[in-house]
């Protein structure tokens, strides 16, 4: 049974070229569309559509206050994020949605999505929790997801082995992989478990335990030495982080 979609965006060229891409998908029966988010608030009350596709930026109500709304109405359809913008994926995965797309959309792209859509349908039944969560959230971040190419991918907290700032961004170190989260070192900070995580300099936060030593060059000048053979100056203001570590 094809999956009855809603598009929601206040630009009716984007909600055109929507309906365009889901023309070509047969697996997408599209029921609806709305250009604000008050109107999508009541079409999706009346219609009950199996998926939302969501746009986030948007005046007056935005798609995140559009899915928490529906959230509090006890109604169940999956959501799909479809957004200009990388920073709002961690309130949209908060809110349990099904994925999140970035425009322009490619086809190949909006597929997986409905993959999982019709995985989340599967197993869901009237006794499960509604699609948008409305449930807390642990104090600590346990994920992050990171723009790739054209989509966003997972990455786990405790994958993550250094944080590194490049101006309006943070760079991710997963290994031997690195990605850019666009967020300052310091918002990041407040949502790291600092059992896990510590700062070391202006510019560094590392996972604790990818630290394996630290050591001074005889001027008072003191590094960390990491777990991958490389090394971090500590920043003057943060020794007190990398002495409390070793419990002096």
């Amino acid at each position: 049974m094809p999956v009855r979609t809603m598009i929601v965006d206040d630009e009716p060229l984007a909600v055109e070229r929507l309906q365009m891409l889901c023309a070509r998908e047969p697996r997408i029966a599209l029921v609806g569309t709305a250009t604000d988010g008050e109107a999508a608030l009541r079409l999706i009350e009346g219609l009950k559509p199996d998926l939302v596709m969501l746009d986030i930026a948007m005046p007056l109500l935005d798609g995140i206050g559009v899915a928490r709304a529906v959230g509090r109405m006890g109604i169940r359809p999956a959501v799909i994020f479809v957004t200009a913008f990388e920073g709002f994926a961690v309130e949209a995965f908060d809110l349990a949605a099904v994925d999140y797309l970035l425009k322009p959309v490619a086809h190949d792209r909006l597929t997986r999505a409905i993959d999982r859509v019709e995985l989340a349908l599967r197993h869901q039944s009237p006794d499960t929790a509604p699609a948008i969560s409305s449930a807390p959230q642990p104090e600590w971040a346990e994920e992050f997801w990171v723009p790739h190419r054209s989509e966003l991918i997972r990455i786990a907290t405790d994958q993550i082995d250094r944080i590194e700032a490049e101006r309006d961004y943070m760079r991710l170190h997963v290994g031997g992989h690195s990605y850019l989260l666009h967020q300052t070192i310091s918002s990041l900070e407040e949502r790291l478990d600092p059992q896990q995580f510590v700062r070391l300099h202006r510019s560094h936060i590392v996972r604790r335990d990818h630290i394996a030593r630290l050591r001074h060059d005889g001027s008072g000048v003191w590094f960390a030495a990491l777990a991958d053979g490389g090394e971090i100056r500590i920043g003057r203001t943060f020794l007190a982080n990398a002495r409390a570590m070793t419990g002096r």
